[in-house]
C-alpha cells in the first residue's frame, strides 16, 4: 500500500496566489501554501475535520511551502499534488470520484531536495502516477515535449517562490 488513503479532498489550490503552466494535457500550477489550524478549519468541518484531526493526532498545524498542483488541462481536476513543506513535505494522489486521495510522506534523508526530486517524477514516472490516481484518459494525449517545456518555468516559479520565502525569514536565508 502506497502512503495514507483519506476520503477528504485536498484544500484547493489558491487561485490568487496560484500560477499555472500550460503543459498540453495537464497543467501544472505553482503555489507557495501556508497550511495552518485556521486555514483546516476554513475548508473542513464535521467528520472531515474529525478525520483530519485523528491523522494528526489533534497536533496543531504549521507548515509552508511551494505546492506543484498536477491538473488535467480539459477536465480541471487536480490529480497529484507535491508539497514541498518546510516541516512536513509530502505528495498526494488525488481520485477523479473526490471520494478519496492518498497521501504520501517525501523522505528527504534517502530522497534529497523535494523540488528536483518532483520534477524528476514528473518528467520520467508521469504515466504511472497518473493512473494511480485515475487520470488514465490523459496518458495518451501527454506530450513530453510540451510537458518538458512547461517544467522549465514551473522551476524557476518554484525557485522564485522559495527565495522569496527565505528572504522573509530571519537572518534572510533557510
Amino acid at each position: 500500500m502506497t502512503g495514507t488513503v483519506y476520503s477528504v479532498p485536498p484544500i484547493p489550490p489558491d487561485e490568487a496566489h496560484t500560477t499555472w503552466v500550460d503543459a498540453g494535457a495537464i497543467s501544472i500550477g505553482v503555489e507557495y501554501r501556508l497550511l495552518d489550524d485556521a486555514e483546516l478549519a476554513a475548508n473542513y468541518q464535521g467528520e472531515q475535520m474529525d478525520e483530519i484531526q485523528a491523522a494528526t493526532g489533534g497536533d496543531a498545524i504549521e507548515d509552508n511551502g511551494v505546492s506543484l498542483h498536477v491538473a488535467g488541462s480539459e477536465d480541471g481536476h487536480e490529480y497529484l499534488r507535491f508539497d514541498m513543506f518546510e516541516k512536513e513535505p509530502h505528495y498526494h494522489y488525488i481520485e477523479p470520484s473526490g471520494e478519496r486521495q492518498t497521501i504520501v510522506d517525501f523522505d528527504r534523508v534517502a530522497l534529497g531536495p523535494m523540488l528536483p526530486w518532483a520534477l524528476g517524477q514528473i518528467r520520467s514516472q508521469l504515466e504511472p502516477m497518473l493512473r494511480f490516481a485515475g487520470g488514465e484518459a490523459l496518458l495518451a494525449k501527454l506530450d513530453a515535449t510540451r510537458i518538458e517545456a512547461a517544467l522549465a518555468e514551473v522551476e524557476k516559479l518554484a525557485l522564485e517562490a522559495e527565495a522569496a520565502l527565505a528572504a522573509q525569514k530571519p537572518g534572510g536565508s533557510r
